[in-house]
């Protein structure tokens, strides 16, 4: 995930110059940088903030390891999960903030690192609503 994710965010600023914005089918392609958080709340992001979110990845692959069972059903959404947030941790390390560029009508503008992340947790919460059953 970590590999597409980058791959698309360099297509997008080779394709449109950071600011610009250029229309696709449905959507737009625009190149912006979010050095907040989520939606681009919380303004520039600090190292306590990269080193929070590595710790949280590693405290969450030990909880996955040590809780055993799902098999496939919880390692490929937490894969999704992890591989997202490494995306955007990637960029946040290199250039100090995420390339967005995916631009849909009445929605900030994200990527596909969020996209990974989103997927990755829906599922995990199905698996848990599952197990409940």
């Amino acid at each position: 995930m970590v590999a597409i994710d980058q791959g698309t965010k360099a297509l997008a600023t080779s394709l449109v110059s950071q600011g610009d914005r250029v229309e696709v089918l449905f959507l737009h392609l625009e190149n912006v940088r979010n050095e907040g958080v989520a939606f681009g709340l919380g303004g520039d992001i600090s190292v306590a903030f990269i080193g929070v979110t590595i710790a949280l990845l590693l405290g969450f692959l030990v909880f996955l390891a040590f809780r055993g069972g799902s098999g496939w059903l919880v390692w490929l959404p937490a894969a999704l999960l992890i591989g997202g947030a490494l995306g955007n941790l990637a960029d946040r390390v290199r250039d100090g903030g995420v390339t967005d560029f995916i631009d849909l009508p009445l929605w900030p503008t994200f990527n596909l690192a969020d996209v990974s992340i989103v997927v990755g947790v829906l599922l995990l919460l199905l698996d848990v609503e599952r197990s409940k059953s």
